[in-house]
């Protein structure tokens, strides 16, 4: 079995490094999972953002964590050696923002304290409807029936920053944003609006942050086939699964059963498997 994975994925990665040729013009790297898990960097990570900015190939990290604001990321990052700017970082915080700012939309915060500076600006009186991001000191009982509450009111919405199943830590796996969403919408009855990775929104808005409007020129390197590859092949990018942080064996074999044909390649010809980020930037930028 896994002779037969190693021989699929083998041919999936040299065909598409032959069909992709020179059309990868933008980068798009998750963080957690990707580049660190926690407070540990992912061997690599300094080399592959090394190699990105010495080739000065238009680049963005692009995450989904809503559990601290992005400047404590960056400053974290910072402190274990990789030196990013604020610019040079799309959030799912910043989305969300954006997106209430665009709806005129009133926010009850189910989010983390650390991430509340990415809200300060917005009305949060009489809200009209519930963020929902990564809290755990907050998913309990009075904290989730205040969101209910609000949400009884029929006119009032659900916003997800995301809606990830769970994520990688020194610990182990932990729950994400996901199953707490979704208690909300079973119990409402209501659907969640989902603004950070999968949306094809949160994507198109990322390369527009960057100053690139083709998606079929663009790739999005994470650990996440779901939110990450397979939400970027739906936007029209190319899609590159890296075997680090949340990846669990056999994750690569969605990407064979892809759907659509989307031009110029079908789906599952926009797919890459690699180790590591720094295995990942090594291949697409030789």
């Amino acid at each position: 079995m896994i002779l037969k994975m190693f021989r699929r994925t083998s041919f999936l990665t040299n065909k598409v490094l032959n069909e992709w040729d020179n059309r990868i013009q933008c980068f798009f790297i998750d963080l957690s999972g990707t580049v660190h898990v926690d407070k540990e960097l992912i061997p690599g990570a300094i080399n592959a953002f090394e190699k990105l900015k010495k080739t000065q190939t238009k680049f963005k990290f692009v995450t989904n964590t809503s559990k601290e604001a992005v400047s404590t990321t960056v400053q974290n990052l910072d402190s274990l050696g990789l030196q990013l700017s604020k610019q040079e970082v799309y959030s799912s915080l910043t989305a969300t923002r954006d997106y209430l700012v665009r709806n005129n939309l009133r926010p009850h915060l189910l989010v983390a304290d650390e991430a509340l500076e990415e809200f300060e600006s917005l009305d949060t009186n009489d809200p009209n409807t519930v963020v929902v991001g990564l809290a755990p000191m907050k998913f309990n009982y009075k904290e989730l029936n205040e969101c209910f509450r609000i949400l009884m009111k029929p006119e009032n919405k659900i916003v997800a920053i995301n809606k990830g199943r769970y994520y990688k830590t020194r610990d182990g796996m932990s729950l994400g944003a996901g199953p707490f969403v979704f208690n909300l919408e079973f119990a409402t009855s209501k659907e969640a609006t989902i603004v950070g990775k999968p949306s094809k929104e949160f994507f198109i808005n990322a390369m527009k942050s960057i100053g690139h409007e083709d998606p079929s020129t663009c790739v999005m390197i994470g650990d996440d086939v779901n939110d990450d590859v397979m939400g970027a092949i739906e936007a029209g990018m190319h899609g590159c699964l890296v075997k680090t942080g949340k990846y669990r064996p056999g994750d690569e074999d969605k990407l064979f059963s892809v759907g659509g044909d989307p031009e110029p390649y079908p789906a599952k010809e926009r797919c890459l498997v690699a180790n590591t980020l720094e295995d990942a930037i090594n291949l697409l930028l030789p």
